[in-house]
This record gives C-alpha cells, structure tokens and sequence, in this order.
C-alpha cells in the first residue's frame, strides 16, 4: 500500500489529488508516506504550501519501484482469478475523439468492472504520460519518437465535409484546384492537403477564412454552412449520419488517420490499461 501511495502522489504532484485517486484521506496518505521515508531512511518529497516534488533520492526511488508496484498489480489480478478491475485507470486523449467516440462506450465497460474507476485526462495538448501518471493514452495522427510502448488500434479516412445548405449556395469542388474559390476551415494539424486520384498525387496549401485549433470549432463551423472542413471519418460522424454535412470529393484519396494506444515507458501496462484497449480496439 505505502509504495502504490508513493507512485501516486509522485504522479499527482499533490496529497490532495493522490488522496482522491486512492479514495483515502490527505491525512492517510501524510501519515503513509511518512512512515515510507522512515522505513527507507531518505526524504522521498519534498513539501510546499501547494505542491509536492520528489527529491533526488525520491526520482531515483521512483524509477526503481515502479516496474515493481506494476508487478504487484498484475499479480493481484492473476490471484483473484476473476478478471476482476480495480482501483483507478487513467485515461490521456483529445477532447473530440474522447467525447465523440470514446466516453460513449464506457457504460458497458464499467458495467464490467464496477469496482474500477476511471480518470479521462481530456486535453488538446498531449500529456507526459510519465509526469502525469497516465496509464494510458489515446493518440491520433503520426507518433512522435518516444521511448512509450505504442498499439495502433484502428484508422479512419479524412473526410472532406461541407453543409448542404454551403454545397447548394456555393457548388461542390471537384479537385482540390477548386479550393481557391471556396470558403475553407482549416481544423487541427496543417494546412497542407495531400490528395491522390489515378495514381496522381497532389498537395495544395489552404487558406482558411475560419481557423481553429479544435475540431468541434472547425466541425461547427461547417454545419454552420461557413465552409469545407477537413477531419477524420471520427471527428464528423454524427454530423454525417444526421445529414448536417456532406462528404465531397471522395474520389481524391488522403491518407487516414490512425489511433494509437501509448504505454508509459519504463513499466509494464496495468491489467486494467490492457482491458480497455482490448476492449476499444475492436469498436474502433
């Protein structure tokens, strides 16, 4: 119990939201990790009026306990024998993948495995799995060089996308010449658009009358029949399927967009990280 308080709170960075995770109490963990620094003779935290840090001795710690408290969990789980989740599964993605297809498919997971409880790190800009203690994260678009271990799960085409009351006022494009004389929204990553038709492969640079670095913004935009949008078939599904957008030029190819599963380096993947994605990768 005290080397799980200690990896969580080196995570959280504060008594408060280790205690949360943990479902103790601030006091508690105070008291456990005491106890810790006594038993190993070290100061492992160092402690401000709104923060906790580790100290050298604690980071070396850290890197040496953690592949062992993930062993523990594992051995814990291959003991109940049950396939039984518990404990706290923390989840890093973006905000539109995570509400438009992930969240939505949480109810029968966690009917699954209701002693387990989930923290969705939901953010844009992508975490340090390491210093924010995430289990695992949901990545879309190319990977960086990492030293995290990475899963590809699934990939969906780039959509082209614009409202029908646009497309009635203003024409359909039919090659991506035609950008030039259309009002366009350009949505996260870049502005280059690489297409493929008959072997040909054509990248052209877009200007954008809307820009937004979210894809709700660029995907509401373009119902709001302010222009064509680029996204992933999962960042305009719903649209598409309720008829609020139209795909368009869907003889010029693009290249998909992938979703990765990363792994924090350094330590195995909790049973838990492992059953979810197991459990997403097929849905996908």
């Amino acid at each position: 119990m005290a080397l799980r308080t200690f990896v969580r709170t080196a995570h959280a960075g504060s008594f408060s939201r280790a205690a949360r995770d943990l479902g103790l109490s601030q006091p508690s963990i105070s008291r456990i990790l005491a106890r810790l620094e006594t038993e190993v003779g070290a100061k492992l935290l160092v402690r401000t009026t709104r923060a906790v840090a580790l100290s050298e001795a604690g980071a070396d710690y850290l890197a040496r306990i953690e592949p062992l408290v993930s062993a523990l969990e594992e051995a814990d789980h291959a003991a109940r024998g049950t396939g039984e989740l518990r404990g706290l599964l923390r989840i890093a993605l973006s905000s539109s993948f995570g509400v438009r297809e992930v969240i939505p498919r949480l109810p029968k997971f966690l009917e699954r495995h209701p002693a387990l409880r989930i923290d969705l790190g939901i953010n844009d800009q992508r975490q340090d799995l390491v210093v924010e203690g995430v289990d695992v994260a949901l990545r879309l678009g190319s990977l960086p060089d990492s030293s995290a271990v990475a899963r590809k799960l699934a990939e969906a085409p780039r959509v082209l996308a614009a409202s029908p009351a646009y497309l009635e006022r203003r024409g359909r494009p039919r090659n991506p010449e035609d950008f030039a004389s259309h009002a366009m929204i350009i949505g996260p990553g870049p502005n280059a658009w690489t297409f493929t038709k008959n072997g040909q492969r054509i990248s052209v640079r877009v200007e954008g009358q809307l820009t937004t670095a979210a894809n709700e913004g660029a995907v509401a935009g373009a119902v709001a029949g302010l222009g064509i949008t680029l996204t992933s078939f999962w960042g305009c599904r719903a649209e598409i399927e309720r008829g609020d957008l139209i795909r368009i030029m869907e003889d010029w190819a693009m290249d998909p967009v992938e979703v990765h599963a990363l792994f924090p380096p350094g330590r195995a993947a909790s049973p838990a990280a492992r059953a979810f994605i197991d459990y997403l990768a097929p849905q996908l």
